[in-house]
């Protein structure tokens, strides 16, 4: 008999939680996303966070929500999907699966796609009737890319830095 420790996080929680400190590096003040890619065999294969491209200053670009499509984030930041993906310098993505903090855009849905992921597990969904989620469902469901909610356990964990 086995004296292991019986209350140690399950898979789900720790890559949920390594990109919920992932979306702790975003810069951006609104809205902080995190993603985490992992090989079927539960190893660490990439991360990202929602942010501006390298050698762009995060104090030089806009973080506002509204007004000119030049003088807002919409245009000048990458999302922490697609962050993830080009972080990755391993080679191939086929098969992997990626937790992430907010459903992916239609956008970030075509680079899960392209690049052979083969499951998404989500924290949120709260734009889940925008068009741009509508479509990304759309274009997941047709590729056969599964996804699902993360099952939140309520556990707590504390970490001091």
């Amino acid at each position: 008999m086995s004296d292991k420790r019986k209350d140690y996080i399950s898979w789900d929680e720790y890559f949920m939680g390594i990109a919920k400190m992932s979306a702790m590096r975003s810069k951006d003040p609104s809205t902080q996303v995190g993603a985490c890619i992992v090989s079927d065999d539960n190893k660490i294969l990439s991360m990202g966070y929602n942010g501006l491209p390298v050698g762009c200053s995060d104090d030089e670009f806009p973080w506002t929500r509204e007004g000119d499509p030049l003088e807002n984030k919409y245009v000048y930041t990458a999302h922490s999907e697609l962050n993830a993906i080009l972080n990755y310098r391993g080679g191939s993505l086929e098969g992997a699966k990626m937790y992430v903090t907010l459903f992916p855009c239609n956008e970030c849905a075509k680079a899960i796609i392209q690049a052979g992921l083969r499951t998404i597990v989500f924290e949120c969904d709260k734009y889940a009737d925008t068009p741009a989620v509508i479509a990304s469902k759309r274009m997941l469901d047709a590729a056969g890319v599964r996804y699902y909610k993360y099952n939140e356990t309520g556990r707590k964990v504390s970490i001091i830095l």
